[in-house]
């Protein structure tokens, strides 16, 4: 007969503790006295304890309040990656456009605020102020809106200086 004996023969091995059956509509075992008041069920050495964790009524829910609570530090820092890297392609776009205005100027005189605004986005709204002499130098200004409400957005300034190839005639 399965299951009588040592329960070497049978897949749930059973302590000598454990009298009672484990097989399907066995009741579980309660400690304490049967239908008393406060006795629980033990469970079996297959189980895991944490599909019978016991918890306080007002556990419940508890968890989610702390993430509730954290979320805003996490978008915050998110959105602070996010400005870090608009800050960092401003400051890309603007020293692009000024090396393009500076070296537009020193070939062409008054094409050098045309390269600048070619040359960046257009939604950083690009504007360049070109000096000639010696050299040609450009100073190109772009304003990197904020991503965090409480900030007004950054202007950001990149200067480029060529040497004038118009004094050289143009070799």
């Amino acid at each position: 007969m399965r299951g009588a004996g040592n329960g070497a023969t049978s897949p749930h091995r059973r302590d000598a503790a454990h009298a009672t059956s484990w097989g399907p509509g066995a009741k579980p075992a309660v400690s304490g006295r049967e239908g008393e008041e406060g006795a629980t069920p033990k469970t079996s050495p297959k189980t895991s304890a944490a599909t019978h964790r016991h918890r306080k009524p007002d556990d419940r829910g508890v968890s989610m309040l702390e993430f509730a609570g954290f979320l805003p530090f996490l978008l915050v820092i998110g959105m602070a990656a996010i400005q870090l890297g608009l800050v960092g392609y401003g400051a890309n776009q603007a020293g692009s456009a000024a090396r393009a205005a500076a070296r537009a100027e020193s070939l062409t005189p008054g094409s050098g605020g045309a390269a600048a605004s070619g040359a960046a986005s257009t939604w950083l709204h690009p504007s360049a102020a070109v000096s000639t002499g010696d050299t040609v130098t450009a100073t190109v200004t772009v304003h990197v809106p904020a991503v965090i409400p409480l900030f007004g957005g950054w202007d950001l300034h990149r200067t480029a200086t060529m040497p004038n190839d118009r004094d050289n005639g143009g070799s």
